[in-house]
């Protein structure tokens, strides 16, 4: 039914294109020579097929998007956190609260292969390493680890290294497209580690600060363009740009080659309501920059802009409140902007024009957080609070558009409008919350205590651990990190401690301090009781 579906597609004469696209597929699949005129040259891969750069992109197509895979069997028993296409494009790698990366056949539905992690708390990225014929993974999580895993072309794990550890949960990894050695890795505790996987130890790069002081990192992307300079983003306002050519040993908070931030955010406009970037992503050619903002919209900056330039362009219509969303772009040449939504919707905006080409039910318990394209074809792979990830073709005859879409939209705004008078408008309320996170924080440490749990990691932090449990249950527009910034003035104390040598013998030594996930020691003594757990929590919340 899908062969047949796809065909009726596929053969159907596409936007300003007059040649079949049955066709251009034949061309590609049988490896015979394309016009050149057609091919597009990426900076850093190799030209790609008439195919991949105008049909991949066609309005036709995303209007046309329709569920054709879950993949349940053999899957996943928690929130799927993360989802990664192999370069090839044969398999999808899937990372997930219950600590188990799966790799799919996605095309039949089935599960090829599900590694036991040595992580000890929730996956928040796995991802595979280019030039390694799908065999090597890295992958980052709650406990802060950042491991490396090796197949044998049979499946079986036959090689697992922990690489580097944040002192707090590590949200992503960002690869060179054409090394399979070196990638970087962002955390909460604010730190950039770049990571070479033919040494050692990881390099401390940077820890980012504001005048606030140091700001948790959600979210790290390499230029496409350009593996010296990357972009990083988290608890606060503003994309900050780097050049690592730039960036001085021993300088733990270099000043950005770039920042960017719509102009209405760059004041907070109360003490107790701050925007922050939940993800941010490079378009195909580097030129752009994609922020998505927590109960804000989507942004798009040009990269080769000025520093503090403002965006060029705004999507609207979904809502990023209740976990850590994904952004990214759709089509080879990045035409348009896809994210997920709190209302378990997938949305798909035109680039150019803003407007609104799809909405799609991606979540049925309610929030989509991860996006994920195709490297080739205009495929679609989703997850979120459900346990299976979803696959999205152009099968439809007609376009899918939701229907009650201009409901959707609306109630996501009010949502919104609603949750943000009720916390800049009620200075009682903010008190009241205020108290509650203070009592909960405290029964928190004393669980931990009768855990029997080292006390030595608190003061290490540098009175981190007080901050960290802030957003444990409560929406990240809050912004309750900042409710108790008079109690968290030690946090500064934490700079002299991020030296490298500090860096490096922590990934030599943390075994003591944390196990290797085996057993009591490996789950009370894991990184898994710090971290602001927002997508994570809300998750099981739901």
């Amino acid at each position: 039914c899908i062969a047949n579906n796809m065909a009726f597609v596929l053969d159907r004469k596409t936007d300003g294109i007059k040649m079949s696209t049955l066709t251009l597929l034949q061309h590609r699949q049988l490896g015979t020579a394309m016009n050149p005129n057609f091919a597009y040259q990426s900076p850093s891969m190799a030209s790609q097929t008439h195919l991949s750069k105008y049909i991949c992109g066609s309005r036709h197509f995303v209007e046309r998007l329709k569920l054709i895979q879950r993949l349940k069997e053999k899957g996943h028993h928690g929130c799927v956190n993360s989802i990664n296409f192999s370069h090839s494009g044969q398999l999808l790698a899937s990372g997930s609260d219950d600590l188990k990366i799966v790799l799919w056949d996605w095309q039949r539905g089935v599960a090829r292969t599900t590694m036991e992690t040595d992580h000890v708390a929730n996956i928040f990225q796995a991802k595979f390493l280019p030039g390694t014929e799908d065999l090597h993974l890295v992958s980052a999580a709650r406990d802060g680890q950042v491991m490396h895993n090796i197949l044998s072309p049979s499946g079986s794990v036959v090689y697992k290294k922990r690489v580097a550890r944040h002192r707090d949960s590590a949200h992503k990894l960002a690869l060179e497209s054409d090394s399979p050695h070196l990638l970087l890795s962002c955390g909460e505790d604010g730190a950039v580690f770049e990571i070479d996987l033919r040494e050692e130890k990881p390099k401390s790069l940077l820890v980012c600060r504001s005048s606030q002081g140091r700001v948790p990192l959600y979210s790290i992307f390499i230029d496409p363009s350009d593996n010296n300079s990357f972009a990083i983003s988290g608890m606060d306002q503003f994309a900050r740009i780097f050049d690592r050519r730039n960036i001085v040993i021993n300088n733990k908070c270099p000043e950005p080659v770039k920042r960017f931030c719509p102009d209405h955010l760059k004041e907070p406009q109360n003490d107790s309501v701050k925007a922050n970037i939940t993800c941010l992503v490079y378009s195909h050619d580097g030129k752009e920059l994609l922020c998505s903002y927590n109960d804000e919209d989507i942004y798009l900056f040009d990269a080769t802009h000025s520093s503090e330039s403002e965006a060029i362009k705004r999507y609207k219509g979904h809502r990023n409140n209740q976990t850590v969303k994904g952004v990214n772009f759709f089509g080879s040449q990045s035409e348009y902007i896809v994210s997920g939504s709190d209302c378990g919707h997938v949305f798909l905006w035109d680039k150019e024009s803003e407007e609104l080409a799809q909405c799609l039910k991606g979540d049925f318990n309610g929030v989509v957080n991860c996006l994920e394209p195709h490297p080739t074809t205009p495929v679609l792979a989703v997850s979120g609070l459900d346990h299976d990830p979803k696959i999205f073709a152009p099968i439809s005859h007609k376009p899918t558009l939701c229907e009650d879409i201009t409901e959707v939209t609306e109630a996501n705004s009010k949502g919104r409008d609603q949750d943000w008078r009720m916390v800049s408008g009620d200075p009682f309320g903010r008190l009241i919350r205020r108290m509650f996170l203070r009592r909960f924080r405290n029964s928190f440490q004393r669980g931990e205590e009768m855990e029997g749990d080292d006390s030595s990691d608190s003061e290490e932090d540098g009175g981190m651990e007080e901050n960290n449990e802030l957003d444990l249950f409560l929406p990240v527009q809050f912004g309750f990190h900042q409710l108790l910034d008079d109690e968290d003035d030690d946090d500064e104390d934490q700079d002299d401690s991020f030296d490298d040598d500090n860096d490096n013998d922590d990934n030599d030594n943390d075994d003591n301090d944390r196990g290797d996930g085996d057993g009591d020691g490996g789950r009370s003594g894991g990184g898994s009781r710090r971290g602001r757990r927002l997508r994570h929590v809300n998750c099981s919340q739901q």
